[in-house]
């Protein structure tokens, strides 16, 4: 049996009995990443198995029809009482009723690569594909032995940073602030895309939450006492992640980020938390970016998405109307000129 919660309570309350969700399966994270789309939790039942499916849906402009996608990060479905040995035939069939009921073409859904079982989860409903990689660091080793794998180089860059400058926790909005302001400064540097331009609302919601923990750290400068560079990590339960993070321009060669990571090693691992996701790569390439977070740790997972066309025939219909016969990967492919 399919259930849809929508409200806050409801969702926070579902999502608080499994013991491995992540600040991405959160009501608010939902609300602060929902763009146009409308933040729906599917609670599936059946037995001792329970499964919490959490998506945005979508309309389909100029036509009667939906689709659903993700929030951006590490979500997908959250599993109780599933072996390798889980039989997802009702699950799926009970999926694809509420679909096809809702008018839903198809489904989108980026996932967690520290919930292993997602993947038996979705078997053989549409399909999962490897994107990339996704640096970890195991935090359940000891600290020292975490530091033991660190690249050569980022010992030395680790060290010239720690003589450089101090690292402190945001403690004001003043300085939550400076946080924003090198956070702007850092994507206008990169060319990035509108949608990495967070409005105030994002980052009220995300420090002040209770479905989650935030830690912001600042480095700064011992001579000026100047703030050079920023990153913000969020956790909950085992998992912390490198969420979001700035350098000012002229501080690049010092690579305070790269400090900032480092405390937040420490200190998660002091937390007794197990693991810490640097991410990947710019679209999940082997670029600048992953070498960069691979000099932490050489330790990758998969980072997978799940693709689902329920209504083909339907699909077809929309790429011809939408898409001008442009191929590619970009998933629903009705959508890539930006409907």
């Amino acid at each position: 049996m399919i259930e849809v919660i929508e409200e806050k309570e409801g969702w926070d309350e579902f999502v608080s009995t499994f013991n491995d969700s992540d600040f991405y399966h959160s009501f608010d994270y939902h609300m602060i990443e929902k763009g146009e789309g409308k933040p729906l939790l599917l609670k599936y039942s059946n037995g001792d198995v329970c499964i919490g499916l959490p998506l945005l849906i979508r309309k389909i402009p100029d036509s009667p029809f939906y689709d659903a996608t993700s929030v951006y990060g590490y979500p997908g479905p959250l599993y109780k009482n599933i072996s390798l040995s889980f039989d997802n035939k009702h699950f799926a069939h009970e999926l694809f009723d509420y679909f096809v009921e809702k008018n839903i073409v198809a489904v989108f859904s980026r996932l967690n690569p520290f919930l292993p079982l997602q993947h038996k989860v979705l078997e053989l409903i549409g399909t999962i594909e490897k994107t990339g990689p996704v640096v970890t660091i195991d935090l359940k080793k000891n600290i020292e032995l975490q530091r033991k794998e660190f690249g050569r180089r980022l010992k030395g860059q680790l060290n010239k940073a720690r003589r450089h400058c101090t690292v402190k926790k945001v403690s004001s909005d003043e300085d939550f602030q400076e946080f924003v302001k090198i956070y702007h400064e850092n994507m206008d540097r990169v060319n990035a895309k509108p949608m990495y331009y967070f409005n105030d609302s994002y980052f009220k919601t995300l420090v002040e939450s209770n479905d989650f923990s935030t830690e912001t750290l600042l480095a700064v400068h011992n001579e000026t006492n100047e703030v050079i560079g920023a990153s913000l990590f969020v956790y909950k339960n085992s998992v912390v992640h490198y969420h979001l993070s700035g350098t000012r321009n002229e501080f690049l060669p010092l690579m305070p980020t790269k400090l900032l990571i480092d405390e937040m090693r420490i200190k998660a691992t002091q937390l007794g938390l197990s693991w810490f996701n640097l991410g990947g790569g710019l679209a999940g390439a082997n670029d600048t970016l992953l070498q960069f977070k691979s000099s932490f740790s050489k330790e990758m997972v998969d980072f997978c998405v799940w693709k689902l066309v329920v209504r083909p025939e339907i699909y077809k219909q929309l790429i011809a109307k939408n898409n001008n016969g442009t191929k590619g990967d970009y998933f629903p492919l009705y959508r890539c000129n930006g409907v």
